[in-house]
């Protein structure tokens, strides 16, 4: 009864967090482009088995995953040993990442407008390892008690210079990676191992030096994509010969057969999540040598993660993808595109408000600061800066400009405001970078954006359609820094 009333307290969360979507896109189809879509019950089945499935998903992690892996963190956390503390922060960035949702299908779309030439595979990997690298370091950082802003300002160096030798081809991508890697599954374990951390560590600040671990996750993904996009275009497809041999081996072609199609991908699912299971498994009983409370429990909620997750995908492709490629498609063919802008800065502003992960973290942030942090004006102010984010980012493919002079200009912004904003609001300013993308909200920003780039005249899907959502990570950073500022001159103000 009890798992009965979580579930459908998660499902009624799941229908909370698609319904800004559906209000928007009632709106524009009702209003504005004045048509019913063809293929409306396919999309409404789609969006009830997203709703399902994410229940399901977010379920498996409740009762099986977020409870071992906090335990696993604050069993390290007590026993203070460096070396195991940085193994186990490393395989949990990696492990969550590789089964990140929004990752697998954004993965998926770059490989399919490559034509094979990004591997989605590989490229999954690659964002998982500098993830993994990242927790690393963000936690090397907590043990330390560096600040913050010296390593965010050298990565965000890292990322402007190598953008001027990445090809074209990949620089959207890169940028997006940053922001599709923290949701759902690594948002809470992420936030939980470093606030505990430096609540644990004497002479650390909760507030100023347990925030920022998914800071890191965001930003590192940008470095080692671009890596990948040098390398990858160096040696050409032959340099991916051995991938390619090694997927033919592993997948079965298929033909019209719908159910060997839904195997291979519940399968594939399987794969996806097998590496979280190993890495829990590995610390519990190898590293910590204690048996895992509750392994029946904990076992089902695995299985659920499996279930939810390829739910998940299946109502993704069903769904979100064709709504963002449609409304894209036909705010383009009414000819206004002011209306492109408009929608994207609904989409923005309504999915931000009903983001799961940004609720988790604001609370957080409210309780540890005291209240000096106001939750709701945090989420509104984040909120904002997804929605300008969203429309400049359409804006840019709409004129064909190139995206790294807006992603330069914006961090340039960053930086300066680092150094003006209150301490105490700019880890939690580079946070919320990486949790406005989320699960629901990922697939159909990018569907947006490579809707908008397939629709318009001279642009490059594969240049021009990614990157919507690298803007949606970027400018929460701003206005969560402005409104920082303006609540610390509003109180001196009024003293």
């Amino acid at each position: 009864m009890e798992q009965l009333n979580l579930f459908l307290k998660l499902l009624k969360n799941s229908f909370r967090d698609l319904l800004p979507i559906v209000v928007v896109f009632f709106f524009f189809q009702a209003f504005i482009i004045q048509e019913v879509p063809s293929d409306l019950i396919s999309i409404a089945i789609g969006m009830l088995i997203v709703a399902v499935g994410l229940a399901i998903f977010i379920q498996g992690l409740e009762i099986g995953i977020f409870p071992v892996g906090i335990n696993l963190a604050n069993e390290f956390a007590r026993k203070g040993s460096f070396f195991w503390l940085s193994f186990f922060a490393f395989f949990i960035g990696f492990s969550t990442t590789i089964a990140e949702p929004a990752l697998i299908a954004i993965a998926g779309k770059a490989e399919t407008i490559s034509n094979g030439l990004i591997d989605a595979f590989w490229l999954r990997i690659i964002v998982a390892l500098s993830v993994g690298s990242a927790i690393t370091l963000g936690v090397i950082r907590i043990l330390l008690g560096h600040p913050i802003h010296l390593y965010i300002i050298a990565g965000y160096v890292m990322v402007v210079s190598m953008t001027f030798f990445t090809p074209p081809e990949i620089i959207g991508l890169a940028y997006d990676s940053g922001g599709i890697t923290t949701s759902t599954v690594t948002v809470p374990l992420v936030a939980a191992l470093g606030v505990g951390l430096a609540t644990s560590i004497k002479g650390r600040n909760p507030m100023i030096d347990g925030f920022g671990l998914i800071a890191f996750a965001s930003l590192t993904p940008m470095i080692f994509v671009q890596v990948y996009g040098i390398i990858m275009y160096a040696v050409g497809t032959e340099g991916l010969a051995v991938a390619s041999v090694a997927k033919e081996i592993v997948e079965v072609p298929v033909s019209q057969n719908i159910i060997v199609a839904q195997l291979l991908e519940f399968l594939g699912v399987v794969k996806d999540v097998l590496p979280i299971i190993l890495v829990i498994l590995f610390f519990q009983y190898i590293i910590i040598r204690k048996p895992i409370p509750h392994l029946k429990k904990v076992s089902s909620g695995f299985l659920l993660v499996i279930l939810g997750l390829y739910a998940f995908i299946v109502g993704l492709e069903m769904a979100l993808f064709p709504l963002g490629e449609s409304m894209a498609e036909r705010l383009i063919a009414n000819g206004n595109v002011y209306l492109v802008y408009l929608f994207g800065l609904l989409i923005g502003f309504s999915t931000t408000m009903a983001e799961p992960a940004l609720i988790a973290v604001a609370v957080k942030a409210r309780e540890i600061s005291s209240g000096k942090i106001n939750d709701l004006y945090l989420r509104i102010f984040v909120a904002i800066g997804v929605a300008i984010g969203i429309s400049l980012g359409a804006y840019r493919i709409v004129v064909g400009d190139a995206i790294h002079y807006y992603i330069i200009a914006g961090y340039a912004i960053v930086i300066v405001l680092t150094f003006i904003a209150p301490k105490y609001i700019v880890p939690i300013a580079y946070d919320s970078g990486g949790v406005t993308t989320s699960t629901v909200t990922v697939p159909l920003v990018a569907a947006l954006g490579l809707g908008l780039a397939s629709n318009i005249e001279g642009r490059d899907v594969l240049i021009d359609g990614f990157g919507l959502i690298a803007f949606a990570s970027l400018f929460p950073m701003i206005t969560v820094m402005s409104y920082g500022i303006l609540s610390e001159y509003l109180a001196k103000r009024s003293k």
